[in-house]
């Protein structure tokens, strides 16, 4: 038997095509984000979802996303991250890797191509943006961490 108590049809499945996405109200130059999956569009109650294009060379300040965790999926170009106390670690990302970037890490996106957008979708644990703009004195050289995880070893 059916349970007519739900419009299924009102709230059920919701595609937000690509020409639908809503502009981001907090912006940092050099970056276009949009909006896909949030409270007000779609009545998330626990994510976020959207796209950025970094522009070549851009990059943004340091931050953290509170008690958000966030993955970062790279579509096209070349990301650089930056993390840590003084964003002393870096790592690259290319097309088809994902990013996951825990609660409270300072870090810092990075377009690491000087002529190629950077173009990402991101998805956070909440569907409030939580944006703590850091004044971090970066390090001057950060170490590179290779992006190892227990079942692929190090080359």
């Amino acid at each position: 038997m059916s349970d007519h108590s739900h419009d299924w049809r009102s709230n059920g499945i919701r595609v937000i095509r690509a020409d639908g996405l809503g502009p981001v109200a907090a912006t940092t130059p050099g970056m276009n984000r949009a909006v896909a999956i949030d409270k007000i569009r779609v009545g998330a109650q626990k994510i976020w979802a959207g796209t950025v294009h970094i522009h070549p060379d851009a990059k943004t300040g340091a931050h953290h996303h509170g008690e958000l965790e966030s993955v970062i999926y790279v579509i096209r170009g070349k990301a650089r991250m930056r993390w840590g106390e003084r964003l002393e670690f870096t790592a690259e990302a290319g097309p088809g890797d994902f990013i996951f970037v825990p609660p409270f890490v300072p870090h810092q996106e990075i377009n690491a191509s000087a002529d190629e957008t950077l173009e990402c979708v991101l998805m956070r644990s909440d569907s409030e943006a939580v944006v703590v703009n850091l004044d971090i004195e970066p390090v001057e050289a950060p170490e590179t961490v290779a992006w190892v995880d227990p079942i692929h070893k190090p080359n």
